[in-house]
């Protein structure tokens, strides 16, 4: 998985792609187990696309080892996705009536019988058992038992220039287990590497913005340089603060009092604390209290190099400072995952679920819908839904990429924000005026052009994509019943006719142009660790923002659980709560002049300096009522008080 952490270093995104095994979200109801003769039952989706008999290169040899995870269905895995439907949705007679983690696992969860009947099979057929969790059994062994568990073949397919295992047909497995079985993940290789017990490497390099500056939206004009639009345009702001988010989007004397915010990502900031409570000195925000800012980390970290470990420091620094800004009295648990891979994302995600750690959960993490398979579909989805009977509700961040075309080529969404169980968040620019008046925002999208040799004009104005909010139309999912009647038909049916999902749902500050200063230890050129600050945006800046503005409705409501939030914020679409974002606000164009480093950090290799222009999101545009950019826009100074009771 990647971070959706966008820092734009002279314009260029700083959300690193980083190695992913795939999770294809299903709209909310487990894999299929269709029948596959009389004996066996199939795991629909664990024979991945790309294995197709034309890539196929032979049988993966006997000896090969692997490692899996046989997910576990639990006792009413329909009743589950029903459960969870109904508790979220304000029309029903079983809305807010969560259940306890305890009272979850034991309606839904897997029996003691239904375990050892797994883990009978599995050995039976030769596989060593190497853990169990509420959630799977662990395996490893050879090809040849494992052929013999899951009745298919592993053969060896080319994907681009590599070659991986998967599959010949779908897994499947005994009948006699009566569906005890949800999936299995791990019978196909890419883009898995080998783990290893790392230690965390120290902090990233450096990276600061130069100025000039503006303190709030158009404070300082860039009059010297040529116009745009017609006009003089502010220099970018030096970063927004949380007083300044905490009046744009309506959070009065909220304070998230009481209510409890988890956040995850891979790895874990050295730094976290430190960096925390310097950063709400130095700019109003609230002391951290003792015990206010947990973490839990796992026992040992894999991957480091793979995920690129120190930069996801940033996104853990990024999230626990935006959520205290907007929610300073908010309780905040950071998870971290052993790795940026699906099956420690997912132990995460599982812990906040099995020990109900929180009643929110900011995720700003992901990958394109293309590098998804459906083998995990399930297995996220099981988890969210287990969170939506308990009254927890997962925010994922959009994607930095716009509709992915100039990323990938191809028009996508990204996951697990295309997931129907889960709050997809999308991004905007922010403009807060002097007194920290709310003027507008667009839809994120940014287009970069520097200035020219002479200084007299912008080249090739406005420029070049770079950046926007992930949004766009699922082609694996289907249209949630929450998305009916409020999504445009055109969007909806853009990959199919019956519908999909659209992402995203609610948006909120992203764009690093109008982004928020964070501050970070990090390693300066001559080897230090120092504290310094910098601007940042991105979707991983509209997650923790939206997690934080719902523990204040949370607080409005008096402290009970929002859950699933997806069918209440679709509930009240078209009302003043939101507000409603299009792309040229104010019918003349918009951008702003920036200045930066050209070396990231100081002036000695000189400055550039660029227009961006604003609300330039790819193909995806936002329009007057729900769009793919900002969904049904972002909260307005009613927006918490509408959670009042």
């Amino acid at each position: 998985m990647r971070s959706n952490r966008a820092a734009l270093r002279a314009g260029v995104s700083m959300a690193a792609t980083l190695p992913m095994i795939a999770g294809a979200l299903a709209l909310g109801i487990p894999a299929a187990h269709a029948a596959d003769g009389p004996a066996r039952d199939t795991l629909a989706g664990t024979k991945p696309a790309w294995a197709t008999a034309k890539a196929d290169k032979g049988s993966t040899s006997n000896s090969a080892q692997l490692n899996a995870r046989v997910y576990l269905a639990g006792r009413d895995a329909d009743g589950l996705a029903a459960y969870a439907k109904a508790v979220s949705d304000p029309r029903s007679p079983a809305y807010g009536k969560y259940l306890s983690a305890k009272q979850a696992a034991a309606r839904f969860g897997a029996t003691t019988a239904q375990v050892a009947a797994v883990k009978a099979w599995l050995t039976a057929a030769g596989l060593k058992v190497t853990g169990t969790t509420e959630h799977y059994v662990s395996v490893s062994g050879d090809v040849a038992a494992a052929e013999k568990a899951f009745g298919t073949q592993l053969h060896n397919y080319t994907k681009g220039s590599k070659t991986y295992r998967a599959p010949s047909k779908s897994a499947s497995a005994p009948a006699g287990l009566d569906g005890a079985v949800l999936t299995v993940t791990g019978l196909d290789n890419a883009p898995h590497k080998a783990s290893s017990k790392d230690q965390l490497p120290p902090p990233d390099a450096v990276f600061k913005n130069s100025g000039p500056f503006s303190s709030y939206y158009g404070s300082n004009v860039a009059s010297t340089l040529p116009d745009a639009y017609g006009t003089k345009i502010p220099y970018a702001v030096e970063g927004y603060t949380g007083k300044q988010l905490r009046s744009a989007y309506g959070a009065g004397g909220y304070t998230g009092k009481g209510v409890r915010i988890a956040i995850t990502d891979a790895y874990a900031s050295p730094t976290i604390a430190f960096d925390a409570a310097t950063y709400a000195k130095k700019h109003g925000d609230a002391a951290w209290k003792t015990g206010q800012l947990t973490q839990v980390l796992p026992k040992n970290y894999t991957k480091t190099e793979e995920c690129s470990a120190a930069g996801w420091y940033g996104e853990e620094t990024l999230d626990v400072e935006a959520v205290h800004a907007v929610a300073p009295a908010a309780n905040v648990t950071y998870v971290g995952a052993a790795s940026c891979y699906d099956d420690d994302l997912l132990d995460s995600l599982s812990k906040i679920v099995d020990n109900h750690l929180a009643d929110i959960v900011s995720n700003s993490w992901g990958d394109i819908e293309a590098n998804q398979t459906p083998d995990l579909a399930a297995a996220y989805d099981q988890v969210f839904q287990f969170g939506a009977v308990e009254g927890i509700g997962f925010y994922f961040s959009s994607g930095d990429n716009g509709d992915e075309v100039a990323n990938t080529g191809t028009k996508q969404v990204d996951t697990p924000a295309n997931s129907a169980w889960v709050t997809a968040v999308g991004g905007t620019s922010l403009a807060v005026g002097k007194g920290d008046k709310y003027l507008w925002e667009t839809g994120w999208g940014t287009e970069k052009a520097l200035l020219s040799d002479d200084g007299k004009s912008w080249t090739n104005f406005p420029g070049a994509f770079t950046s926007g909010a992930g949004g766009g139309t699922s082609k694996n999912v289907a249209e949630p019943y929450y998305q009916k009647g409020v999504v445009p038909n055109a969007l909806a049916t853009a990959n199919n006719a019956a519908g999909n999902r659209v992402v995203p749902d609610i948006s909120a500050i992203a764009d690093p142009n109008t982004g928020f200063k964070v501050g970070q230890t990090q390693t300066f050129p001559d080897g230090s660790a120092q504290y310094s600050e910098y601007r940042i945006g991105g979707t991983s800046l509209a997650a923790p923002v939206i997690a934080a503005v719902q523990a204040l409705a949370q607080e409005a409501r008096g402290g009970k659980a929002i859950g699933f939030a997806n069918p209440s914020i679709y509930s009240k679409y078209g009302s003043r709560v939101y507000h409603d974002v299009t792309d040229d606000p104010t019918g003349s164009g918009l951008a702003v002049a920036r200045v930066d480093f050209a070396n990231g950090y100081d002036a000695a290799d000189g400055l550039l300096t660029s227009v961006r222009s604003l609300g330039k999101d790819s193909s995806l545009t936002a329009v007057k009522g729900y769009d793919d950019v900002t969904g049904v826009g972002t909260p307005s100074s009613g927006y918490v008080e509408s959670y009042r009771r």
